[in-house]
C-alpha cells in the first residue's frame, strides 16, 4: 500500500470546505492524507523547497516550482469577484501610495502579482517599503498606521468596513476590466514524481471531496470553523460561496486561460520567469 500522501494547505473555509472529506478518509478509494495548515507564504516556500506532495500555492508561485510539481486541474481557486483589495485607513488615491509602507501577504502570492500588475500604471512613483504579514495581521496594522496600506485576500473582503479601512482598489476589478477572464488565485499543485497515474487518481480524489462538500454542506461545517481563527460563521459562509465554485471542480478552457494570461503578462513585465504553455498541461 502506498504511503499517505503529504498534503498542506491554510485554515481558510474554502480550504477546509474542499478538502474536509478528503482529509477524514471520506473520499471511496482514497487514503486519508497526512495534513499541515499553513499559511500561504508559508506554503509558497514549502513548494520551492520540494517538501511535501500535495499543496495549495499561489499562482504567482508557480513558475518557479513547475520544474517539481504539476498544476492539479482540479482544488484551487479561480472566480469572478474575489480579487484581493488595497485598503487604506482613510481616502487616499492611488497616486498617493507612492512612496508609501504597504503590506502583502506574500511576495509571491498571485494578490501581490495583481497589485504589482496594477500598480505599473496606477502608482507609477512606485511604493517605499513592502512589508510581508501574516493575512490576518493586515488589517490591523493599516488601522494602527503601522504601515499606509495593506493588500487583504480572503474574508477581508467581508469585513474590512469593521476595521474602519476604506477600499482604494480592488485588484479583480482591475484585472477582470483588462482581460475579460477570471481571478486566478490559488493553485493545488502536486510531485510530478507521483506518476501520472496516481497524479490523475489525486485529481478524481480532490473532484470528489469539492462533490461531497456540495452535496453535504453540513458535514465539514465544524472542520471549518475550528480552523477560522474565530470568525463569524456568516462570513465563513460567504467566504466558502465565493472562493469555491465551478473552478475549484475543474479549471475548464478559462480557467487555463487565466493563469495563462496571468504568468505572461508578469512574464512581460519581468515579474515572474516566463512558464512554458506546456508546463500546465496535466498528465
Amino acid at each position: 500500500m502506498a504511503e499517505p500522501l503529504s498534503v498542506a494547505y491554510s485554515p481558510c473555509p474554502n480550504d477546509t470546505f474542499v478538502f474536509h472529506a478528503w482529509a477524514h478518509g471520506l473520499v471511496a478509494g482514497a487514503d486519508a492524507p497526512e495534513v499541515r495548515f499553513a499559511d500561504i507564504d508559508i506554503t509558497n516556500g514549502l513548494a520551492e523547497r520540494g517538501e511535501l506532495d500535495v499543496l495549495k500555492i499561489s499562482y504567482g508561485q508557480l513558475p518557479w516550482v513547475l520544474d517539481e510539481y504539476t498544476l492539479l486541474p482540479c482544488g484551487g481557486a479561480l472566480g469572478r469577484g474575489c480579487g484581493p483589495l488595497v485598503l487604506t485607513a482613510g481616502p487616499v488615491d492611488a497616486a498617493g501610495l507612492a512612496g508609501r509602507r504597504v503590506a502583502v501577504p506574500s511576495e509571491r502570492s498571485t494578490a501581490y502579482l495583481l497589485f504589482r500588475l496594477w500598480a505599473a500604471e496606477a502608482v507609477p512613483g512606485g511604493f517605499g517599503e513592502i512589508v510581508v504579514l501574516p493575512f490576518h495581521e493586515i488589517m490591523p496594522a493599516v488601522r494602527d498606521g503601522r504601515v499606509d496600506a495593506g493588500l487583504v485576500i480572503h474574508e477581508a473582503r467581508f469585513t474590512y468596513q469593521q476595521y474602519g479601512l476604506h477600499c482604494l482598489a480592488d485588484m479583480g476589478e482591475a484585472w477582470e476590466a483588462a482581460t475579460g477572464l477570471p481571478i486566478p488565485l490559488g493553485a493545488i499543485v502536486a510531485r510530478r514524481s507521483l506518476g501520472a497515474e496516481r497524479l490523475r487518481e489525486l485529481a478524481g480524489t480532490v473532484r470528489s471531496s469539492v462533490r461531497q462538500a456540495w452535496a453535504d454542506p453540513a458535514a465539514s461545517r465544524d472542520y471549518v470553523l475550528a480552523h477560522a481563527q474565530e470568525m463569524d460563521p456568516a462570513v465563513a459562509e460567504q467566504h466558502i460561496g465565493l472562493y469555491v465554485n465551478e473552478f475549484t471542480a475543474d479549471l475548464g478552457e478559462d480557467g487555463y486561460a487565466a493563469v495563462r494570461g496571468l504568468l505572461t503578462r508578469a512574464a512581460e513585465q519581468g515579474l515572474v520567469p516566463a512558464v512554458d504553455p506546456g508546463a500546465l498541461a496535466f498528465p
